[in-house]
């Protein structure tokens, strides 16, 4: 049987399968006095194989001592169980080329309450949000099929049940359900808060990581920040508690930010535009059109562990598209929980889901705060896993929920116009434009399709899905025109 967790640091043995596992993050040595306090999200996965919850399904008509009714619907799952503590819920499979036909339902148990929720529904179409086929993170072998995640909160205890769909496809004989299924138990752990760094003037909040200072400008960044495959070549300076895999994320950050940074400030748009011809070598009349640059919270800023994804970056050409996103994951979250969604997402994505990173290039939560996604710098064309076939060449943006029945709040939409406005700006596309993408293949689009879509499109442009949900697609027109306007176009 393939394993079913992978990570940078971390492999499962075989004779786990069966039992409950918890991967868990070990927190770096503190740092000595004065020096800069390293993230250490001890977070963890549990993954619990499902077994079968209904033997009569498995009975063979005209058996004595069996049944002689039809053959059910497969149904597997677990009994109410009490569990270490977690927040996020998905299930996951051997083979990311088969399709879940059928329901998912869970149950949890509210550490705060002692409560069990009633049966939520977890979204079982999500192998649209996944690599490229063909690419090297797609056949890496640890890459599984799975549902889109559920963040459920602070729970200790679960109940789950999967039945396969009567009438599924011919080639799934009696309504079978995938091999090897578990339920992944995400645990965010914890991370610091969000410092304020002015990146521009090197001002900082009250816990004192400085602007870009001369050091972490000369730092040599590694040949991962610019070759395709990100081989780590090179001398990386890292602040004293930093690990070398967070100096790498954060250092092509620099100079929209200090090496350290937990977030890149805001600019008005004189002086995005100014630093985008600085870094380009362009005159300020061929760059006219960008956005001013909105605040993003850094990976270091929502507690990535930089442990578990896979080292350097994956980049491509240029950006020439966006993709709008919801991810799905309920609504059921505060913003000040936002950067625990996404430390779990992320975790579930690289650990249980088997990607080299967190798929989406950027999120964005339901206050409006924009967070830095797959790493390899913000303003750079990053390689993400977000929409199937057309990851290259674009970027990915998740509105963090599920916007299928629920209206979008304004603060989301007008952030991911402002991002859009910033971000497509840098590689001069105009939001209100068309664009030509080669499909990588999918189930709307051949391999080797020239497809022209909407610069800022959503998903279910690219892929048959849901994606970004109803409500929030309705609102990709006005945000279109609102980030045109904000590059400042006619």
């Amino acid at each position: 049987m393939r394993g079913f967790l992978a990570s940078s640091i971390g492999v499962a043995t075989a004779a786990a399968l069966a039992l409950p596992l918890a991967l868990s993050t070990p927190a770096p040595a503190a740092p000595s006095q004065g020096a800069a306090a390293p993230v250490a999200p001890a977070g963890s996965t549990q993954s619990l194989l499902l077994a079968p919850l209904d033997p009569a399904a498995e009975r063979s008509p005209g058996v004595p001592g069996m049944s002689t009714s039809p053959r059910l619907p497969e149904t597997r799952g677990l009994a109410p169980r009490e569990v270490k503590r977690f927040s996020l819920v998905g299930v996951v499979w051997d083979d990311a080329g088969t399709e879940l036909f059928g329901r998912v339902q869970v149950r949890t148990r509210a550490v705060a309450t002692g409560t069990w929720s009633g049966w939520q529904d977890v979204e079982t179409h999500n192998g649209e949000h996944a690599p490229d086929l063909g690419t090297r993170e797609s056949g890496s072998g640890r890459v599984r099929g799975s549902t889109a995640p559920l963040w459920v909160g602070d729970s200790d205890g679960v109940e789950v049940r999967v039945r396969a769909q009567p009438g599924a496809p011919a080639d799934r004989a009696g309504a079978r359900l995938p091999a090897g299924m578990r339920i992944e138990l995400v645990d965010p752990g914890a991370s610091g808060p969000v410092t304020v760094v002015d990146a521009k003037n090197g001002a900082s909040g009250a816990s004192g990581a400085s602007g870009a200072s001369g050091a972490s400008r000369a730092i040599a960044a590694s040949g991962a920040a610019d070759e395709p495959e990100g081989d780590d070549k090179g001398d990386l300076v890292a602040l004293p508690g930093m690990t070398m895999e967070t100096a790498e994320s954060s250092s092509v950050n620099v100079p929209l930010a200090a090496l350290g940074a937990k977030e890149i400030t805001a600019l008005d748009k004189a002086d995005t535009t100014a630093d985008a011809v600085a870094d380009s070598g362009l005159t300020a009349a061929a760059r006219p059109y960008i956005g001013p640059r909105p605040r993003i919270v850094t990976r270091l800023g929502w507690g990535a562990d930089e442990s578990l994804r896979e080292p350097g970056f994956v980049y491509t050409s240029t950006v020439k598209a966006a993709f709008v996103h919801h991810t799905a994951s309920g609504n059921n979250y505060a913003c000040k929980d936002a950067p625990a969604v996404l430390r779990s997402l992320y975790r579930y994505h690289v650990v249980s889901s088997g990607w080299r990173d967190l798929g989406y290039n950027f999120a964005v939560d339901k206050c409006g705060t924009v967070y830095e996604g797959r790493a390899g710098g913000v303003a750079k064309a990053v390689l993400g896993a977000h929409t199937m076939g057309f990851n290259t060449d674009s970027m990915g943006v998740a509105v963090i929920g599920t916007y299928t029945s629920t209206k979008p709040p304004a603060a989301a939409v007008k952030a991911v116009a402002q991002l859009t406005a910033w971000k497509l700006g840098l590689f001069n596309r105009d939001p209100r434009a068309k664009t030509t993408l080669k499909s990588g293949g999918g189930n709307r689009f051949k391999k080797g399709t020239s497809v022209q879509l909407n610069v800022i499109s959503g998903h279910r442009d690219g892929f048959a899905t849901e994606c970004p949900g109803k409500l929030l697609y309705a609102q990709l027109p006005p945000t279109r025109t609102s980030s045109a306007k904000l590059q400042g176009r006619p």
